[in-house]
């Protein structure tokens, strides 16, 4: 699988490439070179339900009424999934039964990147952070169904959460040096996550490729997955995994990294921290084909497209041996 983002600009281009690369779990791309209205933030105002978006200096901002940014990211989204479509079909996997991912910014990392009218963040008005969960959702849920109706597929959904860890730990700054964002109190913060997540029709996986992943928290969510930079991952944090994983959740290992490395990988370059991992948590190498997803370490919009296509290829690479070999696997 992957994240989400890819670079470029051309969303049938793009469509094509998903759907050639990644058979098994293809999904509804993020174009972010586009500007406003199509990186992870912006493309919410497409989603949300009676709530509108217009830019600022230091990103988005809520509207009272629609504007060009809202409309922009509404065009934007439509042009996407027709040209997902396009491909679907010339793929012949209408009505198949396949699986697509959609990926949307999840509630918390919304309302912390996201500001009021006047200006303060979202993150500080729990009125406002409510309404916005709640226009998320029922948005979710609208796009996930369009999504099914047009392609005859069957849906998983990607909620980001980058800004977790901070909106937790209270390392938010405000709209001066002087103004500061409170720490949102774990139970508050599930509550507005597992939210979102319950309300939809499709199993919801929350990813963050962040430093910190705030994996115990996301242990007690109402996710079906959890996803992480790999890379991010010290001892400390075993734990936390292991019990996500004896949860019956499945964890998405970002394990291809998101810049070209000075000498080329191979597949077993990149499976191998995945199954350390699984073997240092003494668990049996059959969750790697049961539990573990593979995927890039975060957003490919930054790569050259050259080595977001072998990115995803060593992806597929990698998960097929998981699924198929993961009891012969060696790295001695």
């Amino acid at each position: 699988m992957a994240v989400g983002s890819w670079p470029g600009t051309d969303p049938r281009e793009a469509a094509a490439t998903i759907i050639g690369e990644l058979p098994e779990l293809p999904h509804l791309v993020e174009l972010p070179g586009r500007g406003a209205g199509s990186d992870m933030i912006g493309r919410v105002s497409a989603l949300l339900v009676d709530m509108r978006f217009d830019t600022t200096t230091r990103g988005y901002r809520l509207v009272s009424r629609p504007g060009a940014v809202s409309r922009r990211a509404r065009d934007l989204l439509r042009s996407d999934l027709d040209a997902l479509e396009e491909a679907w079909d010339t793929a012949g996997l209408a009505g198949a039964g396949r699986t697509v991912k959609l990926q949307a910014a999840g509630p918390l990392t919304l309302a912390a990147q996201l500001e009021l009218p006047g200006g303060h963040r979202v993150l500080t008005d729990s009125g406002a952070v409510r309404d916005i969960s709640e226009s998320l959702a029922e948005g979710l849920d609208r796009h996930a169904s369009e999504v099914r109706k047009r392609l005859g597929a069957e849906v998983v959904l990607q909620l980001d959460e980058p800004s977790l860890a901070e909106v937790l730990n209270g390392s938010l700054r405000g709209v001066s040096v002087l103004d500061t964002v409170r720490a949102v109190p774990e139970p508050e913060a599930l509550a507005v996550l597992d939210a979102v997540i319950t309300a939809q029709s499709a199993p919801v996986l929350v990813h963050s490729c962040a430093e910190s992943a705030a994996l115990s928290f996301l242990r007690g969510s109402a996710a079906a997955a959890v996803g992480f930079d790999m890379s991010t991952i010290a001892t400390r944090d075993l734990d936390d995994i292991g019990e996500i994983l004896d949860t019956g959740k499945q964890v998405a290992l970002g394990l291809v990294p998101t810049t070209r490395p000075a000498k080329p990988p191979t597949w077993r370059d990149i499976a191998e921290p995945g199954v350390r991992l699984i073997d240092r948590l003494g668990l049996r190498r059959s969750t790697l084909a049961t539990q573990i997803l593979v995927a890039p370490a975060c957003g490919l919009a930054g790569a050259p497209l050259d080595w977001a296509r072998a990115a995803l290829r060593l992806s597929t690479e990698v998960a097929r041996a998981y699924a198929e070999e993961p009891e012969s696997l060696d790295f001695t």
